[in-house]
């Protein structure tokens, strides 16, 4: 099925690995100029190249969205190349790093105030060009309780966050949604690391998943390239579609 993406201009902070990378290049196979950015150059530039060789327009930067002026002059270079930002996906995550005052301002730093000052940035662009697309990352657990407090409170606040928005943008023709992953493993991420280094809490997360696996990055980008496309999701916006094999229905 031909989603009508082709052409279209996108922009996905924390890019270059995971579930940045893979919504990136599931957006460029169907057509799609990217433009990604991450703190580390090196794995930027990997895939950058593999977005190019689909046929389409990559660009890169390395960018610290939780620095103001970092993440103003990413979303500044990226309009100006691209020429649009059709469609903006929020994914930069600090994880849960504790429960103490420095973890509460790191969350609220880099997953939910970078999500914040991005989309005013690009919502303007979206209003003059007629339209647009907005994507936050979230977490199962910004749904159910089963992590730390900052990280659970920060994911539970963009899904609330892209359902006011959705209200606020819908006349001006922008959608915005949340996608909220459950623990989702690949090459390098938390839970590949943990397979070796805290056995004992791989294992027992994963005994909690219904279809017994951990989920893959290309699952979660099929569901943002679904909401991307105003082909297939043009009625869909204010809405949190958790990609986790069931597993908040456990209570985690």
């Amino acid at each position: 099925m031909d989603l009508e993406l082709k052409g279209k201009n996108a922009v996905v902070t924390g890019g270059s690995k995971g579930i940045g990378r893979s919504i990136a290049l599931a957006l460029a196979a169907e057509g799609v100029n990217v433009a990604i950015c991450a703190r580390s150059a090196g794995a930027l530039g990997e895939t950058a190249r593999e977005i190019e060789s689909l046929g389409v327009t990559a660009y890169q930067q390395s960018c610290d969205v939780a620095d103001e002026d970092s993440l103003d002059d990413f979303l500044e270079n990226a309009h100006s190349e691209l020429g649009s930002v059709d469609i903006l996906v929020s994914n930069v995550s600090a994880l849960g790093v504790g429960n103490d005052l420095k973890a509460w301002e790191t969350n609220v730093s880099l997953d939910l105030m970078a999500s914040v000052r991005a989309v005013l940035k690009v919502v303007p662009w979206m209003k003059e060009a007629g339209g647009g697309n907005i994507i936050l990352m979230s977490s199962i657990s910004g749904i159910e309780v089963g992590t730390t407090q900052p990280y659970a409170a920060t994911k539970a606040a963009l899904i609330s966050y892209a359902k006011s928005l959705a209200v606020d943008l819908g006349p001006s023709g922008i959608r915005v949604n949340s996608i909220a992953p459950g623990s989702i493993e690949f090459p390098g991420g938390i839970w590949d690391k943990a397979k070796t280094d805290n056995p004992d809490r791989y294992h027992g997360t994963l005994k909690k998943i219904p279809w017994g696996r951990f989920g893959r990055p290309e699952e979660v980008a099929n569901v943002a390239v679904f909401l991307a496309s105003d082909k297939v999701a043009s009625w869909v916006t204010g809405a949190c579609i958790p990609v986790d094999g069931a597993q908040h229905k456990t209570n985690m």
